[in-house]
């Protein structure tokens, strides 16, 4: 490891910048978060004393000193900042979506390869307990072939809070919010489906842009075929769904509950706090045997850590590892979800061009 550390630049302390990013890179060995744009000074100062504060991008992307520019603004300020800072020469993560739509998100991709600098996408719910329990057990064939999975992030939050990701601006609305991670996810595990279904709808009253949206997708062609993914996701769910639905060829398995981490920072833990990332629900397992008998285990979820994203980074950089979420990869999920708007705007299913 070199001795002296990559220094970090924040652009944005808002919700994602403050929770998310400020006290996930400053946990891992050989990253320092340096300084901030941010309008708000005595806000950064109040959780990070002796970080410098500029007032914008602009300022941010021009100071010598800094290594990695992280862009945690608004969505529809992704593209620009994200350019701004390859164009200078920084390495850059840009927080999740990736840009509003894929023609940016192709801009990038191409900028960053003509300068030879690393652009990464902080899709951090990879880490997730739940998730990487679940990868192992597919991996492990405990189910058999995969034919049915339903992966829900249900929530209650019935009042529309004034703040742009419930406002009719670009960039808002739940599917690029909270489907950027579950399109991901499901990438992870299967690949690029062969077609893809969506819903919303706008169901709080008061609301302004979707808040509901249900996904098909589906797999004919390839090693997982025949496959059916149902991605779901609510903010009117007093009672929320499994987090997990699996059926395979040989089982069943749910998983109740969401990581743990996101609260865990929201109520201003930092990792590595004792028994970070640990998930206390456990998932279950269901078998039938060729007698018919059936069994039932718990499946003990594995320990997230959003960490884990930030020290891939920082390797990354260095020449030590790999992106843990290269542009192409960020540039095939805009590509989803583009193809799921055009969905929910035709009512129908669209060909994803396939694996």
């Amino acid at each position: 490891m070199t001795d002296t550390p990559l220094r970090a630049g924040l652009v944005g302390y808002g919700f994602a910048g403050q929770t998310f990013h400020a006290p996930v890179l400053s946990a891992v060995p050989g990253l320092r978060l340096a300084a901030v744009a941010s309008s708000q000074p005595h806000k950064v100062h109040a959780d990070w004393p002796g970080v410098a504060v500029v007032p914008d991008a602009a300022a941010l992307v021009d100071r010598p000193d800094i290594d990695l520019v992280v862009v945690a603004t608004p969505n529809a300020q992704h593209h620009p900042v994200a350019k701004a800072a390859l164009e200078a020469g920084k390495h850059v993560v840009v927080d999740k979506p990736f840009t509003l739509d894929v023609a940016q998100a192709r801009e990038l991709e191409l900028l960053s390869r003509r300068n030879n600098r690393m652009l990464s996408v902080y899709q951090n719910r990879r880490f997730d307990a739940d998730f990487l329990t679940l990868k192992d057990l597919l991996a492990g064939g405990e189910l058999g072939r995969p034919v049915y999975l339903e992966s829900h992030f249900d929530r209650f939050r019935p009042e529309v809070k004034v703040r742009w990701r419930e406002q009719a601006v670009p960039g808002s609305g739940l599917w690029v919010d909270l489907g950027a991670h579950l399109v991901d996810q499901a990438v992870q595990l299967f690949g690029r489906p062969d077609t893809l279904q969506l819903d919303t709808a706008v169901l709080r009253d008061g609301a302004v842009v979707e808040d509901y949206f249900h996904a098909v997708l589906r797999y004919e062609q390839g090693p997982h075929a025949p496959l059916r993914v149902v991605l779901h996701s609510t903010t009117l769910a007093a009672s929320a769904a499994p987090r997990y639905i699996v059926h395979g060829t040989l089982g069943s398995y749910i998983k109740h509950g969401v990581d743990t981490q996101e609260d865990a920072l929201r109520a201003g833990q930092r990792p590595p706090a004792e028994g970070w990332g640990v998930d206390p629900l456990d998932g279950e397992l269901t078998r039938v045997g060729s007698d018919g008998a059936i069994t039932r285990r718990s499946i003990a979820t594995r320990a997230g850590n959003y960490v884990d994203y930030y020290a891939a980074v920082r390797d990354a950089i260095l020449g030590r590892g790999s992106n843990p979420v290269p542009p192409e990869q960020a540039v095939a999920l805009m590509e989803l979800l583009d193809i799921g708007r055009q969905s929910a705007f035709e009512g129908r299913a669209i060909k994803t061009g396939g694996p």
